[in-house]
């Protein structure tokens, strides 16, 4: 991986994980706030969604994290190695927590009227696709674990090698 992509990559995470802070901080503040003013028969959502979007946010911080000590590595040459899965393992868990967190917001806006059909459908929807890049990132895992294992088969024929030599 080359210097201007890493610096390129690492510039975007930065701005992803400086931006997920400000919403974290600033909008959902915002947001409960606005959702003071929301009808009384549904005051009862304010906090488990305030809780779904402070939890989906994070989830969100610790994939950027996690991609970022990934690129590190990439950047080491230690990518081939077995404290890659650790976080591999966190990504896949924090994008399953996060399709979680969309069913569960489905599931609570779902009874009664508070927000269209539509909307709810679109959720798990998107709980769906989230779920879909977890899957593609257990793919990549098992990719890495045919690299890692070729590494260390090379490895050792390269020493078996020098040994004969």
């Amino acid at each position: 991986m080359g210097k201007l992509t890493v610096l390129s990559l690492r510039a975007v995470l930065v701005g992803l994980l400086g931006g997920s802070l400000f919403v974290q901080t600033v909008m959902v503040a915002l947001l409960a706030n606005d959702m003071k003013d929301m009808d009384p028969e549904l005051a009862y959502l304010r906090t488990p969604i305030l809780a779904i979007v402070v939890l989906g946010i994070l989830t969100a911080q610790v994939v950027v994290v996690c991609v970022w000590k990934l690129v590190t590595m990439v950047r080491q040459g230690t990518v081939f190695s077995s404290g890659a899965f650790r976080y591999v393992h966190i990504v896949i868990g924090a994008f399953v927590a996060a399709a979680s967190l969309m069913f569960a917001l489905g599931f609570l806006l779902a009874p009664g009227e508070p927000v269209a059909p539509g909307v709810v459908l679109l959720i798990g929807g998107i709980g769906v696709a989230i779920l879909g890049v977890a899957l593609v990132v257990g793919v990549l895992r098992m990719l890495l674990a045919q690299a890692v294992a070729r590494d260390a088969e090379a490895t050792r024929l390269q020493a078996d090698l020098q040994a004969v030599i």
